[in-house]
């Protein structure tokens, strides 16, 4: 295996060679929904996710947390719901960016929860996330082993991880879900292969990706990473796409209602 890192433009450099790529089984790319399912539906790019790639199988989820300063009056989700909607637009959320992740799960949270919260993006996680250490920010969503030692040193407060249920990694932060249900947003890391793979190949690729995650041990150093193993069938990872797509298709819709320039 040789590991082609392509860099730039939020994953579509590497998308759009991946889907150019002889369709040999030779080339694969290790997608996720940022660079596969979110960019297209914020800009032009020359691949389509369902026309131009095979889906071959899940490699893991990586739930978000949502972590508050310690000076919000607010020890749970439904305290922070409650709290934002008797102080509308007196809340900020920080993220790394418009249309990151963490950005998009923030107006994820607006629409279901029906809230209206200040988005404030940043040039990167690190300047975001100390901002909500020192209180300037209220809360934010981000990946869990980032935050992890924040909350264990008592500079900010979890409230939720973003999964539909408890992530192994922080089990005693409950589903932001059981407050906002049908709340879920993950990152999810998916391989891929050029569309026209041979159905043997992507189903043969498939199954070793399931025998390598279900090994203990390399699950592990997964869950050391933030990340929950998660294997599927092809057909399993296309029905997460389309689901996906159209979940964001929808929340990308109310962010540019708001007149949020994306930067992409």
């Amino acid at each position: 295996i040789v590991v082609d890192c392509r860099p730039g433009a939020g994953g579509i450099i590497a998308h759009e060679l991946a889907a150019k790529a002889t369709p040999d089984g030779y080339t694969l790319i290790f997608s996720t929904p940022a660079g596969l399912i979110i960019n297209p539906l914020m800009t032009k790019v020359s691949y389509d996710p369902f026309r131009d790639f095979a889906p071959v199988s899940l490699g893991s989820i990586n739930p978000q947390l949502l972590f508050v300063h310690p000076s919000v009056p607010a020890g749970s989700m439904p305290e922070l719901i409650a709290l934002a909607k008797a102080k509308p637009r007196q809340l900020n959320c920080s993220s790394a960016g418009a249309g990151t992740p963490n950005h998009l799960g923030c107006e994820l949270l607006k629409s279901m929860a029906g809230i209206d919260v200040v988005h404030v993006p940043y040039k990167g996680s690190p300047a975001a996330i100390a901002d909500v250490v020192s209180g300037q920010i209220q809360f934010m969503l981000n990946s869990i082993p980032t935050v992890l030692p924040l909350v264990k040193a008592g500079k900010v407060r979890a409230l939720g991880v973003s999964s539909a249920k408890r992530s192994p990694v922080a089990p005693e932060v409950p589903p932001i879900g059981d407050t906002i249900p049908g709340y879920e947003y993950v990152q999810w890391f998916g391989m891929l292969a050029p569309a026209d793979t041979p159905a043997w190949i992507v189903n043969r690729v498939s199954a070793e990706m399931g025998r390598m995650i279900a090994d203990p041990a390399f699950a592990q150093r997964l869950l050391n990473l933030g990340a929950e193993p998660q294997a599927s069938t092809p057909a399993a990872l296309s029905a997460h796409m389309r689901k996906d797509s159209q979940r964001w298709a929808r929340v990308l819709k109310d962010i540019r209602a708001a007149g949020v320039k994306m930067d992409r």
